[in-house]
């Protein structure tokens, strides 16, 4: 059984074609990965995916449910259930580390967000870390804002561009687990 279905994908910007005719299947609770040389279309894919791009043919499938068919949206980015880990991090620059994570939360109470926010910190080791800005820390500190901000909301499915580039081997293996 697949968890997402690409049928058919093609993709541009302008005039050039980075997917033509793609059609991948995604099994459910597994770890995919997928490689291949710069600029061949990896982020497209999985931006195509969030909702966060439209492909221009082509059906997108999350959950046996239609997300996306020849440029339409049919279920936007914030409903289908899927955390993006950006390869650029994408970190709010004038929110703390503490305000980064509990982005998503807003619709829980107060002390919830508190306390999810706290669990996340401490699992990632960021507790010193809370009160700063993303200028303030390391490369590896910034990754794992992002990493934590996308797992706080407990996504089905996890979308990750690049996602372990600038942790140390020790972290990586703490992540993938």
């Amino acid at each position: 059984m697949s968890k997402i279905k690409l049928d058919n994908i093609t993709h541009s910007y302008g005039v050039k074609t980075v997917l033509h005719k793609l059609t991948l299947a995604i099994e459910a609770n597994k770890l995919t990965c997928l490689l291949g040389s710069s600029g061949c279309g990896k982020t497209t894919i999985l931006r195509l995916i969030a909702g966060l791009e439209v492909p221009q043919q082509g059906q997108i499938e999350i959950a046996n449910k239609i997300v996306s068919e020849n440029g339409k949206i049919l279920v936007p980015p914030h409903l289908r259930n899927t955390g993006f880990i950006f390869q650029d991090l994408a970190l709010w620059p004038h929110f703390t580390v503490y305000k980064n994570i509990a982005f998503g939360l807003s619709e829980r109470g107060e002390e919830k967000v508190k306390e999810t926010v706290f669990d996340m910190l401490d699992f990632f080791g960021l507790q010193e870390q809370a009160e700063k800005y993303p200028h303030q820390l390391s490369g590896g500190q910034k990754q794992l804002v992002a990493i934590a901000r996308s797992l706080v909301l407990k996504p089905k499915i996890l979308l990750m561009d690049e996602p372990l580039a600038n942790l140390d081997v020790k972290l990586k293996h703490k992540i993938l687990e």
